[in-house]
């Protein structure tokens, strides 16, 4: 989502953008676009993830691509085979290289049973990200994280949240009629990808303790994923609403009252300031998009630590307390009205342009940018 913003904040500026990724299950060629170009690559399944592929080893190809018509900058934003093997590419030809961090894949090595990894995992992203000369990253922690770690050129690129699209306006009293539910019951979101790196359990917990004070109550689920059988398993009670997008999830958010972000491997959580933009009451660990844009009973209520307990309590005491539910949710969608994208847009535009610049190469900021943006992720 963010990507697929970037860059159409990119093309709305007058750049023109190459758009390479791995080619999706039984997907067709992409429409042609004068400022955007897509190149598809082959890839295989990610493990666990049958439905999304990643990019093979591409050097030889992404050479000859680019020899042929040179960019001005290549940007990297995943670090599988394809993107390393831009960047490889790049440094060949002599071209400035840019990365961002979207995911920390070093945090889900414990969620599959593969902690052990998660030293080789930090050694591979650091000798790729230290091979660009900028890595952008959502929030200052993570920056200060990964400069701890030995990576360099580390800088910020925020998100933005359309407030637009996500809003209090959108809540749908038939939506909330077709879950059951009334008007004055309790309806506890979780919106996002059901993975084990999610810590979705935590939601469940959460639930049921609520349920067991507010039998009223219910949870939605909206989103998919390979837990999803198992949830359902876990949970049957809830509403599984499944993925949704555009309008339908933003009635989706605001239709809901309360919601649940236990998440401790995000980089971000975009999720957290769409809630926060539809007026829910938001927990969720202090960490990530919620220790930026959050103040415990000023907009959202933040746990310190890990402890499932903690969260689980602190669900629970939000739940059965309506009137600090009701100030929390009436300060949410003010506290996130800033984060406008044009500014995002601006600011990818501003650290490509110094990229540009260290690099050695001039850059006319009155002229359109060839800007050739990398994507490895299967869902850009």
């Amino acid at each position: 989502m963010t990507l697929g913003r970037i860059v159409a904040g990119l093309l709305q500026r007058g750049h023109i953008v190459e758009l390479i990724r791995p080619r999706q299950f039984e997907e067709c060629d992409p429409t042609e676009q004068d400022a955007l170009q897509q190149v598809l690559f082959c890839g295989m399944p990610v493990p666990t993830y049958p439905e999304l592929r990643f990019g093979f080893p591409s050097r030889r190809r992404l050479l000859k691509l680019w020899r042929q018509k040179r960019p001005d900058i290549v940007h990297v934003v995943t670090e599988g085979p394809l993107g390393r093997s831009a960047i490889a590419a790049a440094n060949q030809l002599q071209l400035p290289v840019s990365s961002s961090f979207h995911t920390n894949f070093q945090s889900y090595s414990r969620y599959y049973g593969i902690g052990w990894f998660r030293t080789l995992i930090e050694g591979y992203l650091r000798r790729l990200h230290n091979r660009t000369l900028a890595t952008m990253v959502p929030t200052k922690a993570i920056l200060q994280d990964l400069k701890a770690l030995g990576f360099d050129h580390v800088t910020l690129l925020s998100r933005g949240v359309e407030t637009r699209q996500f809003s209090s306006d959108k809540r749908s009293r038939s939506l909330r009629e077709s879950w059951g539910v009334g008007a004055d019951d309790l309806v506890i979101m979780n919106v996002g990808r059901m993975a084990k790196e999610k810590n979705i359990g935590v939601v469940i917990a959460a639930f049921k303790a609520i349920a067991h004070r507010l039998p009223t109550a219910r949870l939605v689920f909206v989103g998919d994923g390979p837990e999803r059988k198992q949830l359902e398993e876990n949970c049957p009670t809830a509403i599984y609403a499944g993925f949704q997008q555009g309008e339908a999830l933003a009635a989706h958010y605001a239709s809901g009252d309360l919601f649940l972000f236990p998440s401790l491997t995000e980089t971000f959580g975009n999720v957290v300031p769409e809630a926060l933009a539809s007026g829910l009451a938001v927990v969720s660990y202090d960490c990530a998009a919620a220790h930026e844009l959050m103040t415990t009973d000023l907009n959202g209520v933040l746990v310190p630590g890990s402890a499932e307990i903690d969260f689980v309590e602190a669900a629970l005491s939000l739940a059965l307390n309506g009137q600090r539910q009701c100030t929390v949710r009436k300060n949410a969608a003010a506290s996130v009205a800033h984060l406008n994208w044009d500014a995002i847009y601006d600011r990818f535009v501003e650290v490509l342009s110094d990229v540009m610049q260290r690099h050695g190469q001039q850059h006319v900021g009155a002229a359109p940018m060839e800007s050739r943006v990398l994507v490895k992720q299967t869902n850009a």
